[in-house]
């Protein structure tokens, strides 16, 4: 039987040619932690943590030593015991990212070790193909943004996606007359998203939402506060727009929090954040019990992409119904070498769908050559 024998942690950045923001900060380059986790035969597996990548190494390293020498096939038991390590300092937050990160590598040794995909692990494919949305649509500093953003919805149109999900949180005016551009060029047929990355109060948001609910959209994601789940129950409450969150939601009992407080009608944990693979199947199981629609978050290179097609092609949709609407999964659009060039293979959506891989483990490497140029150096 193998054991675990060697955690890597590799921290990895890219300086973007062109800087965007969105309405809590603004990016100049890409940076990621990735952990490689290798088991005595020289089998690993590829995990990646979401959040700020100096602290999730440090995380990473802290857990480790609990991992060491496990067997990588046991992989309840290996989460088990490093949730109980971070209990006391960090029920939520960048240690159970650090945790994500080790739980979704072990997931891919054990498919490795297995010779069997990811998908086939968490309980059988429900689906070969996953619809995606484009994220893109982020604010710059260049003028006529309303038209930019308008032009860049209709690019991503003809490249084949049939929904797309835009930013705001400059203000209600601004949004709105933004949201109504994008909703006229991209036309009626196509869903819209929109996206505020917690910016507003409550009495904001309940004026942008009647402002906007002309423009068929499909849900308003983080419309306010992580913790004001009052404040979500109550726009739920109001609007006609569904309610979507859940990106700096952590673990089972946060979304438990969030599904007490009825705050959202789609779910959207970042499984690279909230506890890994291990935890996304119990997240998913409880979205289930109050019937809740699922659609992770997913922002980083195409290990984190990965991740998310195998966890959605193995998830029951809800409630079950013969023509039932199929999950998405979030496809970043935005400038990201780490994503395009880093991991391979680079995926591609055709009609609006992209393939689920089903070679062994999550169907992901990572260029060795790539990962020596991107390496932040100790």
């Amino acid at each position: 039987m193998p054991r675990i024998a060697r955690i890597e942690t590799f921290v990895v950045t890219q300086r973007l040619q062109k800087p965007f923001s969105y309405s809590q900060w603004e990016y100049d380059r890409r940076t990621v932690c990735l952990v490689r986790v290798t088991a005595d035969d020289g089998t690993y597996g590829w995990g990646e943590g979401y959040g700020p990548a100096a602290v999730i190494k440090s995380g990473i390293e802290f857990l480790a030593p609990l991992v060491m020498g496990g067997d990588p096939l046991a992989i309840g038991a290996l989460w088990q015991a490093m949730h109980v390590r971070a209990t006391d300092f960090a029920r939520r937050g960048v240690l159970l990212a650090s945790l994500s990160a080790i739980d979704i590598a072990l997931w891919d040794l054990k498919g490795k070790l297995l010779r069997t995909p990811v998908h086939v692990l968490l309980g059988g494919q429900r689906r070969a193909r996953v619809q995606v949305y484009a994220t893109g649509l982020y604010f710059d500093r260049e003028p006529n943004l309303r038209e930019r953003l308008a032009r860049e919805a209709v690019g991503y149109v003809g490249q084949g996606f049939r929904a797309v999900k835009m930013k705001v949180g400059l203000g209600i005016e601004e949004d709105a007359g933004n949201v109504e551009a994008v909703r006229r060029a991209i036309g009626p047929h196509v869903r819209l998203m929109v996206d505020s990355n917690h910016a507003y109060l409550l009495h904001e948001a309940l004026a942008l939402t009647q402002r906007i609910e002309p423009f068929d959209i499909s849900w308003f994601e983080e419309p306010v506060s992580p913790d004001d789940y009052a404040g979500y129950a109550e726009l739920r409450r109001q609007s006609k727009i569904p309610i979507a969150g859940g990106e700096c939601e952590y673990g089972v009992h946060g979304f438990h929090q969030l599904f007490s407080a009825a705050a959202v009608d789609i779910a959207q944990p970042d499984i690279c954040a909230c506890g890994g693979l291990t935890e996304a199947q119990r997240i998913a199981a409880l979205a289930r019990t109050h019937f809740v629609e699922i659609t992770p978050h997913c922002w980083g290179t195409g290990i984190a992409f990965a991740v998310g097609l195998h966890f959605l092609s193995s998830v029951d949709v809800q409630p079950g119904r013969l023509r039932a609407r199929e999950p998405f999964l979030e496809m970043d659009r935005t400038e990201n070498p780490l994503r395009d060039l880093l991991t391979t293979p680079r995926f591609q959506p055709v009609d609006g769908c992209v393939a689920v891989p089903d070679l062994p483990g999550l169907g992901v490497d990572v260029d060795a050559k790539r990962l020596e140029e991107f390496a932040v150096l100790p």
